[in-house]
């Protein structure tokens, strides 16, 4: 399926939660689709949870090598 028909998908569900259920369905259908897409990502592969869980050890250029 491509990522046109998935957002075409995504825009109809957010209408009509939208039109039927008012502002907190349409709130509601949307975190909960950001949460389906981002486990979906962590199930394909695409993501790892490091990239959220990272720490910060000082300078925020710490992933790059300052010896070149």
């Amino acid at each position: 399926m491509s990522m046109a028909v998935v957002g075409l998908l995504a825009g109809m569900a957010l209408g009509f939660a939208g039109y039927f259920g008012g502002f907190g369905a349409f709130v509601l259908v949307a975190a909960l689709g950001a949460i389906g897409f981002v486990a979906g990502r962590f199930l394909d592969g695409d993501l790892e949870p490091g990239y959220f869980f990272r720490t910060r050890n000082g300078d925020r250029y710490d992933r790059y090598d300052r010896r070149g």
